[in-house]
């Protein structure tokens, strides 16, 4: 069996990661710190799910040098896939700290990991936010993205900067993910469906920014999860046609590659809320609001990459995805 680490696996999207990957024959080797940014009843029951003898659960911080050593010395791992980070935008505005503790001393001790442990192939999260001020759309991954609008976009610029300058420098091959907001069930609390859905059932307004005028490329867990699985078996190699005087963001003369996963589809953000309120056969009382510090109005995948390279195309419809989110969201809170 092969072994692969998953780091934030008590996530929303590591617990269904390691739940494919079992599923297909891997020993999986699983760390997440368990913090207190969301509820952590809610991690601890997506670990739940994973009851197999092919799994293997320690409670790490990516910041804990020593012990992220002692782990690399302890597992010899095929592959890493690292999702372990302190997400959100606006909550980077009051604990910047936090971002540098897990996105980049974190994810150095990962690649340092990686790096003397002989590890085959790591890919790693990164995020739409790091398009930023850009607004030529659909976002590419050969596109420039040096203007990020909230440090938690810049902490994830510098993560694909830092795993370049490792495939450089030691031949580890990277390959980074830019995730277009991520939804389903068993999702983030904090994500503005989740807030929208518990808000309009308790019959409390729910919190509009920019007026509405926003547009989101909402990208179904099982896609997510699917164009991971994928990429994992893809280990990318030099770009032998990568030009110096006209270098591509996306690829690189050393292993190193960067793929968006998306829906290929911007919704406005009013009607997503008109399918959530269907789905839950409910209005919701709406409080329009101006634009957030570090939000960006709109977002918006490119993925012909990922679909040249790996066959696969994220297609699934928010109706069906919110569907699920709510059938899911009702039986987990009663």
């Amino acid at each position: 069996m092969k072994k692969i680490l998953i780091t934030g696996a008590a996530g929303f999207i590591g617990s269904f990661l390691a739940k494919r990957l079992l599923a297909e024959g891997w020993q999986v080797v699983g760390i997440d710190n368990l913090n207190d940014y969301y509820d952590p009843g809610l991690k601890k029951a997506r670990l739940g799910w994973l009851n197999s003898p092919a799994f293997s659960f320690q409670p790490l911080d990516l910041a804990d040098r020593v012990g992220m050593e002692q782990l690399f010395a302890t597992h010899r791992f095929a592959a890493v896939v690292n999702l372990a980070a302190q997400a959100g935008v606006r909550y980077s505005l009051s604990n910047p700290h936090a971002y540098g503790d897990s996105n980049l001393l974190g994810f150095l001790n990962i690649l340092e990991g990686c790096r003397h442990s002989g590890v085959a192939h790591l890919v790693f999260a990164s995020s739409s936010s790091v398009y930023g001020g850009n607004t030529r759309m659909p976002f590419s991954v050969h596109d420039q993205v040096d203007h990020p609008v909230s440090l938690y976009a810049a902490t994830k610029k510098s993560g694909e900067m830092m795993a370049h300058a490792y495939s450089h420098l030691y031949g580890l091959r990277t390959t980074g993910l830019r995730f277009f907001t991520v939804y389903g069930p068993w999702g983030r609390p904090d994500m503005a469906y989740f807030l929208f859905t518990r808000a309009i059932l308790a019959g409390e307004p729910i919190n509009i920014f920019n007026h509405g005028r926003m547009e989101r490329d909402f990208t179904y867990i099982d896609d997510i999860i699917e164009g991971v699985a994928r990429v994992i078996e893809l280990a990318p190699t030099p770009n032998p046609a990568w030009d110096q005087s006209r270098p591509d963001p996306a690829t690189s003369w050393a292993p190193y590659r960067i793929y968006n996963i998306g829906n290929n589809q911007k919704e406005g953000l009013m009607h997503f809320i008109e399918v959530l309120e269907e789905c839950l056969g409910q209005k919701a009382n709406k409080n329009f609001l101006p634009m957030q510090d570090g939000d960006v109005p709109a977002t918006y995948a490119d993925i012909d990459d990922l679909v040249r390279d790996t066959g696969f195309k994220p297609s699934t419809p928010i109706e069906v995805g919110l569907q699920c989110f709510v059938e899911w969201y009702r039986r987990y809170y009663s």
